[in-house]
This record gives structure tokens, C-alpha cells and sequence, in this order.
């Protein structure tokens, strides 16, 4: 925290509070001012816990009294809000009274031989956080968003994520073809064909392929894929909610390598 106190704003038409608003509430501000807005004691944990350094650290006026030394101490710059201006800045039903501006990370590059997600066209922020945070749980480091794909650092999908990204190797805005670098084999869901998800026998390193909510993987993955694999549903359901799927098939490969 700096000696001369936080910077405190109580004017709806301060400079910052609407450059704030646009980072909480534009899901593509991020890449405009090349920073992210964390929002929420967990995800600020999170973030901390990695070892990252927020820009800014942002309070309501009556949280800022009760916040805790490691947030009091974490940013390079404090900001304390007014409540109903701080409430303002967030698009949550229960805006949170606490949240951290971070830079922006540099995009990595494609690591070949990593364990991977592929995400094509997953346009839903929820399903993409969710399935960070399967990813992550699973042993999968490395998220490869192409074209179409929610953006992964946005607000909406950092929310999904609590804290996922954080830990994973993010890697966005490719092209079918720029999967030829992966070295590791591909594998996509079926709803109709390929052999039983449960029965089968799973690579290791590998790289599932999550596709559309409502066109699926598309064809070119399709035939680029080394198996495709069913889901069983003795239910008798159609399909599976892209992230739910997306977590069956990421346990399982987990389950397999043990």
C-alpha cells in the first residue's frame, strides 16, 4: 500500500471508475487496455496465491476497513469506492466488495506435447469456465481456444473459471490448422459413433477436442481426430452439455493414466 493511502473516488464521472466499468462489463475490454478484472475474494486469492501482482486493488468504502492485510498490501495502488459506485462497476446480481486489476499476460505459444483442451467454437462463457476448471482438476495444462471460442480471459469466464486460468497455459485465437503442431493425438465425442468412452483405451498425453454447443466438433477436426469416442447415456438423452461432457471425458483420461 503506499504511504500518501488508497485513491479514494466518489464520483460517478471519475476517469477510472468508467475505465473499471468497461474492464468488469465488456467482455472484450481485456484486450483493449490490456488488463483483467478479477472480481471477488476467492478469484483475488487465487491470483495471489500463483504469485501475481495486481495493477490495482479495488474496495468498496465499507469493506476497506475490514479488509484483510495480504489484500490491504497486495497491488501496487489501492482504490477504495463507494459502495453504490463500486456496486455500479460490476454486471453480478451481488456485486462482490473486493477485486483486482491485473495485467494481462503475454500470449504463450503453443506447447506441442502438452496435455491439452481444444476448444472449437465453444461460445458459451459459463461451459468455457467450467471446463478450465475441469481441465485443471484433471491434469490438463494447456487450453487451446480457437476462432469462435469465448474469449478466455474475459469477465464472464474468469467468474466460471474461480481461478483455473491461473494455473493453466492459455492459448487463443488459432485456426484448425495450427493444431497440426500439437504432437499428441486428438480425440473427439461423438453422439452416434466411435467406441464407448468407458471401454476404451486412452492416450496419454492427449488432446480431447470440445466442439459448438449446438454443431459439435466440426468436420475438419472430425477427420483430423486419431478416435472418436461415445459417451454412454442409458438415460436415453440426445447429448450432454458441452462442459458436463467435457468433464466426463477429461476424468476418465485421468482415471486411465493412475
Amino acid at each position: 500500500m503506499s504511504e500518501s493511502g488508497p485513491q479514494r473516488i466518489t464520483s460517478r464521472d471519475n476517469a477510472l471508475l468508467k475505465d473499471l466499468r468497461r474492464l468488469a462489463q465488456d467482455s472484450g475490454a481485456h484486450r483493449k487496455q490490456g488488463r483483467m478484472w478479477v472480481e471477488g475474494e476467492h478469484l483475488c486469492s487465487a491470483a495471489l496465491v500463483r504469485g501475481l501482482k495486481p495493477v490495482l486493488a479495488v474496495f468498496s468504502a465499507s469493506y476497506w476497513p475490514l479488509a484483510q492485510a495480504g489484500q490491504a498490501q497486495a497491488a501496487l495502488k489501492n482504490v477504495v469506492i463507494d459502495d453504490a459506485l463500486m456496486a455500479s462497476i460490476s454486471d453480478l446480481p451481488s456485486p462482490a466488495p473486493l477485486a483486482f486489476v491485473l495485467d494481462l499476460p503475454a500470449a504463450p505459444a503453443l506447447q506441442a506435447e502438452a496435455p491439452t483442451v481444444v476448444l472449437d467454437r465453444v461460445q458459451d462463457a459459463g461451459n468455457v469456465g467450467s471446463i478450465l476448471r475441469s481441465a485443471a482438476a484433471f491434469g490438463f495444462t494447456q487450453i487451446v481456444a480457437l476462432k469462435g471460442t469465448a474469449l478466455l480471459w474475459s469477465p464472464k469466464v474468469l467468474r466460471a473459471g474461480m481461478g483455473a486460468h491461473f494455473g493453466l497455459r492459455l492459448v487463443e485465437g488459432l485456426a484448425a490448422h495450427d493444431l497440426s503442431a500439437l504432437q499428441v493425438p486428438l480425440l473427439v465425442t461423438s453422439s452416434h459413433e466411435g467406441e464407448w468412452l468407458h471401454q476404451a483405451s486412452l492416450p496419454w498425453p492427449c488432446a480431447w477436442v470440445m466442439g459448438h454447443e449446438g454443431q459439435g466438433v466440426s468436420p475438419e477436426l472430425a477427420a483430423r481426430a486419431a478416435m472418436a469416442l461415445r459417451i454412454a447415456q442409458p438415460g436415453g438423452e440426445e447429448s450432454l452439455n458441452v462442459a458436463a461432457a467435457a468433464a466426463i471425458c477429461l476424468c476418465t483420461s485421468a482415471v486411465a493414466r493412475v
